[in-house]
């Protein structure tokens, strides 16, 4: 216990043993500046210095731009880009899924492969004119009601114009010798005229397909309003390209007879709506 005690002083007296640190001129050995301090003091003096540094380092790391040249850290600048290059990502991927859809909406057009059911509206009317299972009465205030209707309606911007209000330019005239049949997937009527005739846009719209194709030659595709979708193919030269917008009964090719799947100069025309294809007579008068 004694040895312990003479220890304990001991290093208690080191700790406390007073100094005196003197700053003076070399030439003169004039005292400038002086202070008195003991090994306690030095110490804490040293813990707090170390301190300091560790809170001050750390808060320039964190809270300040001098980070971003310390390896390991990002810029500001980096991550904005980063941010930006996420978003645009993004959409770029709503842009590619929309451009897919359209792609097979026109690979459809092109290729004509489509499953749809061909009603016969005339044949439908006739049937319930005459076949008493089907047989619409109707009295003679029930069809003066309907007249009545019909004309309030008939200039109402609210309802939706009906398909057969539709009328479009005729693109060639010509004889038909293949008409449209939908059981027979061949969703176009073959007109054929005088070659190196000029193919006319049925209505106006903006050309989304003008190039060369394998089985049918020179094609190009318009889009018009209301979702219709006209295809012009085996033309001789096209005189519009992707993204030109046309006029109703302007040129846009020449009748031809390209392409592996022709049979001599003709135009194969098909009227489509809504992604699936229409009688293209209904609408057009090719005579």
């Amino acid at each position: 216990m004694a040895k312990k005690e003479k220890k304990a002083k001991r290093f208690k007296k080191k700790l406390l043993h007073k100094y005196r640190l003197v700053i003076l001129n070399e030439e003169t050995f004039e005292e400038r500046f002086s202070f008195k301090l003991n090994r306690l003091n030095v110490f804490i003096f040293s813990t707090l210095f170390a301190l300091f540094l560790i809170i001050t380092t750390t808060i320039i790391i964190a809270f300040t731009p001098l980070r971003e040249y310390i390896p390991g850290y990002s810029s500001t600048a980096l991550k904005k880009k980063s941010t930006k290059l996420t978003y645009k990502t993004d959409s770029l991927q709503r842009v590619l899924d929309v451009n897919e859809q359209y792609l097979a909406s026109i690979k459809k057009v092109l290729t004509g492969d489509v499953k749809t059911v061909d009603f016969n509206k005339d044949s439908i009317i006739e049937l319930a004119k005459t076949d008493p299972a089907v047989l619409i009465r109707t009295s003679r205030k029930d069809s003066v009601l309907r007249a009545s209707v019909d004309k309030e309606d008939k200039y109402n911007p609210l309802i939706a114009p009906q398909l057969q209000d539709y009328a479009f330019f005729a693109p060639v005239k010509g004889t038909i010798t293949e008409q449209y049949d939908s059981e027979a997937k061949h969703y176009a009527v073959d007109v054929v005229t005088v070659k190196d005739s000029p193919v006319k846009a049925i209505a106006d719209g903006t050309v989304i397909f003008s190039e060369w194709t394998v089985q049918t030659g020179y094609v190009i595709i318009i889009k018009h309003n209301n979702s219709f979708i006209s295809v012009y193919k085996h033309n001789a030269m096209l005189t519009k390209e992707q993204g030109e917008l046309v006029k109703a009964g302007e040129v846009i090719a020449t009748v031809g007879s390209t392409g592996e799947l022709t049979t001599g100069p003709h135009l194969h025309f098909e009227l489509w709506r809504d992604g699936f294809p229409v009688n293209p007579t209904n609408f057009i008068d090719f005579d």
